[in-house]
């Protein structure tokens, strides 16, 4: 039986952990066993790195939201807390970048959240209701009207009901979100000012 070699396949096999080991320092992009050791501690590296980016990233916009809501005289859990009650669904990278780029906004999110914590501790102020007694009315007899006086009374065009035109450049990220979600717009938090509007126009 023949001898097989598996020279091909380990050159193969070498080059193709050097060429991903290209830009390392010293031996562990020229020799192959440092090579591969680097290598394989790398790619453990990059796996974990990409779940720990995540929690990093959350770390930084709730950072920024803490900031801006003390500039406001807000604490965040406080923040968060009101959004929710106000039914406000905004995540916190939409909420950093309003903190960063749109403070006006901000500061009426910020608002927005203290009046829903204050109406939800002092309860919200209930109407009055007034029980009026029914009084049974006689029902008038209606005479039923002729073909000629049906003919005589003379047609009136109702007036249709003229929409009121919304200027939608004058709203805020806030409203014009809020009428996005009541148009069932899907994907509306995660878009800017101009993008909400062209939705909206659409």
């Amino acid at each position: 039986m023949p001898r097989a070699k598996g020279s091909v396949q380990t050159r193969r096999r070498r080059k193709k952990i050097l060429k991903q080991a290209k830009g390392y320092f010293g031996s562990k992009r020229t020799l192959y066993r440092t090579a591969n050791e680097q290598m394989m501690r790398s790619l453990r590296y990059s796996y974990s790195g990409r779940k720990q980016r995540k929690r990093e990233f959350r770390k930084l916009w709730i950072q920024r939201i803490n900031a801006a809501c003390h500039q406001n005289g807000f604490k965040y859990s406080r923040f968060v807390y009101g959004l929710s009650l106000a039914g406000v669904t905004i995540n916190r990278k939409m909420l950093a970048d309003m903190a960063v780029n749109d403070q006006a906004g901000f500061k009426q999110l910020v608002e927005l959240s203290k009046d829903a914590i204050e109406n939800k501790v002092n309860g919200k102020p209930t109407e009055e209701v007034k029980v009026v007694p029914k009084v049974e009315k006689q029902k008038p007899v209606v005479k039923k009207p002729t073909k000629e006086e049906i003919k005589a009374v003379p047609k009136v065009e109702e007036e249709k009901p003229v929409k009121e035109k919304l200027d939608l450049a004058s709203l805020t990220v806030v409203k014009l979100r809020e009428l996005a979600k009541e148009k069932e717009i899907t994907g509306y938090s995660s878009m800017r000012k101009a993008e909400l509007i062209e939705a909206l126009k659409n």
